[in-house]
């Protein structure tokens, strides 16, 4: 990878990476829990830098947010685990936005092993902009959406990821299958004899 060069807000912002390619991180000694490997909750962790990071690009920065008493909410979150991740290992994140409007953002970041390039996990996110003032939904201001529809033009020219839309669930014929042999819940009930 070549190394980037720091750039001034301006010109930054006129650069549209797709996918963001900038987030990186190590799994930190604080983060490993009793099976030696980044515990679940600081998965979410660590996207949530991601995620600060991806706000900052889009100009959701903390200058903006303080200077129009905005905010961002959570609306809903999603994490797939692919590959285990351990203390030292290097992070790289890479970001897409899926769609966005006046006043929800829908992106996925992926989690990579930054050097030896397996996909750990995804965290596929609904962000809600909110005012301070009112803690309800806002619309976007202008320059944001400007910009959030140049980079959707340019993130919609990139396939999306398979764990975009995912639902949690079992397979039903694979769930009778596995209870078809036991009593209990999703047995046939036992003949009389």
């Amino acid at each position: 990878m070549l190394p980037r060069c720091v750039l001034p807000r301006e010109a930054r912002d006129r650069v549209i990476d797709a996918p963001l390619d900038r987030y990186r991180d190590v799994v930190r000694p604080e983060w490993i829990d009793h099976n030696r490997h980044l515990n679940v909750g600081y998965y979410l962790v660590v996207f949530d830098y991601a995620t600060d990071e991806f706000f900052r690009w889009i100009g959701l920065d903390a200058t903006h947010r303080r200077e129009r008493t905005v905010t961002t909410f959570c609306l809903e979150a999603h994490v797939t685990y692919h590959r285990e991740v351990r203390e030292g290992d290097p992070l790289r994140f890479t970001t897409l936005l899926l769609g966005h409007d006046a006043k929800r953002i829908h992106y996925i970041h992926e989690m990579y092993h930054a050097q030896e390039g397996y996909l750990a996990a995804t965290n596929e996110l609904m962000s809600l902009h909110v005012s301070e003032a009112t803690r309800r939904s806002a619309p976007m201001a202008a320059e944001i959406l400007e910009r959030l529809a140049r980079i959707q033009a340019a993130h919609d020219a990139l396939p999306r990821p398979p764990q975009v839309g995912r639902t949690i669930g079992l397979d039903r014929r694979a769930a009778v299958v596995h209870t078809a042999g036991r009593r209990g819940a999703g047995a046939p009930p036992a003949e009389a004899g």
